[in-house]
């Protein structure tokens, strides 16, 4: 990463403090009493947030929570924090948090202006997009082709509003099969139920190896959205997502982002120019 830039940028948004969480209310005050912390996570979401053939949760955003339990851990004093991995959906995840079982939501989250209404977020973790995989038999190579086509989007994600939108704004009439998880999805695909799926455009990269036969479905060039990526938090605690973004901080700025990027998106290649400026603008100065 460009470390140089980094500081810079740090020199010229030193309004901005990001001092260690010292303040023990809300779900700080929990975690300190409890010695003990709770993530929620998705095990459909490779490579951000899955489970690994040892049925342990795995990920790149598991990772970072992680670190930021490590992190927690010194800002409080405290050590042997415990973790609880909670399993969550795309359905469920956000209820997760408002409703107590999980303190953090550590998955494929889109920041989005709605779902702030419920929950908070963490500093933009990831920069997305929501692209679209097809069937090659159906003969879609590109946006327009899918005029007359049946398409998939897992419900009320960022991803479905995001198609619904671009087929609205083009005048293409598709059909848009809600379905309840990625899983969902491909079997779909595989079934030749639908032609498409739009979702998250690392995601799919992550998702084709579990089709039946990943040859026959094609990533599209189109990019229908781009997609913040955060972790949720309860909505409200300042304290909690102070010491998350801490924690955050202190890793975008050192070389722990370089080895948990190139873990787990190395086929990629090197970070894109806007995910490079997220971890820029996400090291802020103590």
């Amino acid at each position: 990463m460009v470390r140089t830039t980094s500081l810079v940028l740090g020199l010229l948004l030193a309004g901005t403090q990001c001092a260690s969480a010292q303040v023990l209310d809300g779900r700080l005050k929990q975690i300190a009493a409890t010695k003990s912390i709770a993530i929620a996570h998705r095990t459909d979401a490779p490579p951000f947030s899955f489970v690994d053939a040892g049925k342990e949760p795995a990920g790149f955003t598991i990772d970072l929570c992680r670190r930021i339990v490590a992190s927690i851990e010194r800002q409080l004093g405290i050590t042997g924090l415990k973790v609880k991995y909670v399993p969550v959906t795309t359905q469920t995840r956000f209820d997760a948090i408002t409703k107590g079982q999980a303190d953090l939501e550590c998955g494929a989250s889109t920041i989005t202006l709605s779902r702030m209404k419920a929950v908070d977020f963490s500093s933009v973790i990831f920069m997305n997009t929501t692209g679209l995989l097809a069937r090659s038999a159906a003969g879609v190579q590109s946006l327009p082709d899918l005029a007359g086509k049946r398409v998939a989007a897992v419900r009320g994600t960022s991803n479905e509003r995001a198609l619904s939108s671009q087929l609205a704004r083009r005048q293409i009439k598709a059909t848009v099969v809600q379905v309840g998880s990625s899983d969902e999805a491909i079997a779909a695909l595989d079934a030749g139920s639908v032609d498409a799926f739009a979702s998250d455009t690392v995601l799919l990269v992550g998702l084709t190896p579990r089709s039946k036969d990943p040859k026959a479905l094609a990533l599209l060039g189109d990019l229908l959205s781009y997609e913040p990526y955060g972790i949720a938090l309860p909505r409200g605690d300042a304290s909690l997502r102070l010491a998350v973004n801490t924690a955050l901080s202190q890793t975008f700025s050192s070389d722990a982002i370089d080895e948990i990027f190139s873990r787990w998106f190395s086929a990629f290649g090197k970070p894109t120019a806007l995910t490079e400026a997220v971890y820029i603008l996400g090291s802020f100065p103590e």
